[in-house]
């Protein structure tokens, strides 16, 4: 799995999620839930810290690399977001295809392709900037360091603040797996599929820095939730 890291940006850091995140994870999470009808957010201390033990717990699988959004401005934690579905292509073909763990050893292990998702912020944080460069810093990371292929996103079919904050980043949509599961709502729902390849990362890469670096521009993430 490859190591956990801390991405700094000038309006956020990303830290690698820890035990001693859940307080103020619980405390982000209980500002306003009301924008949280398709997005998996933790309710209370006990609930935060399920969430935290599972997340690692995907970490130490090598399934995942979880984060701490927190604000840099004040160190205040505004929510989480995580690499997820680490994917390798060494090693001989397999079939049927199906994502698999590094060969060699897995802490100098390098993904071939991942997926952002699992993110949500406070109420306070929502609208300001800080999703968009975030997602900047996972980006960049998951291409310029990584070397990956393809970074892949999804979002409730229904949700489509969420699915105009993905495409606001310049991944393109693959298409809707419909009836694909069930929703927090306990309605079927579907799922909408975005990806942003290496080839076309340069440009979404421009656009992304424009938006996230011009004053205000920003404001176009009002509320702005990124998950499965």
């Amino acid at each position: 799995m490859p190591l956990p890291v801390f991405l700094l940006g000038r309006t956020v850091r990303l830290e690698p999620l820890a035990e001693r995140h859940i307080e103020a994870l619980a405390a982000a999470a209980a500002e306003d839930r009301s924008s949280y009808a398709f997005t998996p957010v933790p309710h209370g201390t006990e609930a935060t810290a399920r969430y935290v033990a599972d997340a690692l717990a995907a970490q130490e699988a090598g399934r995942a690399l979880p984060f701490a959004t927190v604000r840099a401005s004040d160190g205040l934690v505004v929510g989480s977001t995580r690499f997820c579905d680490l994917d390798y292509w060494q090693g001989p073909v397999i079939w049927p295809p199906a994502p698999r763990g590094p060969v060699g050893d897995p802490l100098a292990a390098i993904p071939d392709a991942t997926e952002i998702g699992a993110t949500w912020l406070s109420a306070r944080a929502q609208g300001t900037g800080i999703n968009t460069e975030a997602k900047l810093l996972m980006l960049r990371h998951a291409f310029e360091t990584w070397g990956v292929r393809r970074v892949s996103m999804r979002a409730d079919a229904r949700n489509g603040r969420s699915r105009a904050a993905i495409e606001r980043l310049g991944a393109v949509l693959e298409g809707v797996h419909r009836a694909h599961t069930r929703g927090l709502d306990g309605l079927v729902r579907g799922t909408a599929f975005y990806s942003i390849l290496d080839e076309e990362w340069p440009a979404a890469r421009a656009q992304l820095e424009r938006r996230a670096f011009t004053p205000r521009v920003a404001a176009e993430d009002s509320r702005p939730l990124i998950s499965a």
